[in-house]
């Protein structure tokens, strides 16, 4: 898949600037079921899955990071040109700052067993043993130069996805190692990226084991998704739709935003990339109503923002004139696991595709 370009990489920073967790609105629950009782292989699988009606949200059955090594020894100093062609000598990963839009880079140090030396945190990067960390980042996904300086680090690991770049550039004028990885997040890119962030700290062999050890569970998850779907069915239309109701900010995720990856992983059809809908762009009636999604996948919080999934089809009578709305096919997920996109992709796509495939009532 081709990497996105540079202005579709800023249209993605600029649209989600907008805080994940909280966007003014009263939160109302989102769903009526729950798609993590347990995982795909015990779960009881619909047998009509288009036939299904009602929401439903989906959970990490394990969610904890799962270091590739208790005692990684960088090989260091590690010199390397980065994405954007920069000459970048890294000598020192005793204070590393991973930041990106998705909370991807933060996770995959955690896997490749340098966590203890992770000093700040995005706001994306929500996972339990990175929690504790202070936050770099003000007004959703906002580099804060000062945070970021206090915490000396030796190295910064980040991608274009987050702004703005001057803060970037002043990380480097005051002479920290700044790496730039790849911005570009989807599932078939996500060893790759692990590798990139594995050779910038001098943990090459570590950064493919897991490299390979991520990518042989996505292969297996997908496999285990396919069997999962009832023979003869057609594949779900599905659609990521990105919602902020708070600000009336409403985005459909399309072809190469890495949604797109996401849904084909889980045996649908990406219905916005096929009435060519490219990147992240803002929502019409138009394209719903020709679209007409089976499913819809959301954030969590952006559906809440909404209140929730009456609430969002009362905003958007568009919507509710789909299938999904009118059978109220919605499928959500905690905002920083959905497109995450790290060493943890198969367990993302195994809570989503329970939400799915086999919903089960939630616990009173």
């Amino acid at each position: 898949m081709q990497t996105l370009s540079l202005s579709r990489r800023t249209l993605l920073a600029a649209t989600l600037l907008i805080p994940l967790t909280g966007c003014g609105d009263k939160a109302a629950p989102s769903s009526g079921v729950s798609g993590g009782a347990a995982g795909l292989s015990s779960a009881n699988l619909l047998a009509d899955p288009a036939s299904y009606r009602g929401p439903s949200t989906a959970h990490l059955q394990q969610s904890g990071v799962r270091p590739i090594t208790d005692s990684p020894q960088p090989k260091l100093p590690r010199v390397m040109v980065d994405s954007q062609g920069t000459r970048v000598e890294v000598t020192d990963v005793s204070r590393i700052l991973p930041l990106d839009l998705y909370g991807s880079l933060s996770r995959i140090v955690f896997d490749l067993g340098l966590g203890a030396n992770v000093v700040g945190r995005d706001v994306s990067s929500e996972f339990a043993e990175v929690k504790d960390r202070p936050l770099v980042t003000q007004n959703g996904h906002q580099l804060n130069a000062e945070a970021i300086l206090q915490l000396n680090p030796s190295v910064i690991l980040t991608d274009s996805s987050l702004g703005p770049w001057d803060v970037v550039l002043q990380m480097r004028d005051a002479g920290i190692p700044v790496v730039v990885m790849d911005s570009h997040r989807s599932i078939s890119s996500t060893p790759e990226l692990i590798r990139q962030v594995a050779n910038a700290l001098g943990l090459p062999d570590e950064g493919e084991k897991l490299a390979s050890r991520t990518a042989k569970e996505i292969e297996k998850k997908i496999a285990e998704i396919k069997s999962a779907i009832p023979q003869g069915s057609k594949p779900l239309r599905m659609m990521f739709f990105y919602a902020r109701g708070g600000s009336g900010t409403y985005y459909i995720f399309g072809k190469g935003s890495g949604a797109d990856d996401l849904i084909k992983a889980l045996g649908g059809v990406d219905i916005a990339s096929e009435i060519g809908w490219d990147g992240m762009k803002p929502m019409t009636d138009e394209a719903f109503l020709q679209a007409k999604p089976d499913l819809l996948l959301m954030m969590t919080g952006g559906l809440e923002s909404c209140g929730g999934v009456e609430g969002l089809l009362d905003r958007l009578p568009a919507i509710a004139l789909t299938p999904a709305g009118q059978n109220n096919r919605i499928v959500d997920m905690d905002d920083t696991d959905i497109l995450s996109f790290g060493p943890n992709t198969a367990q993302v796509l195994d809570a989503l595709a329970v939400a799915i495939y086999a919903p089960t009532p939630k616990a009173s």
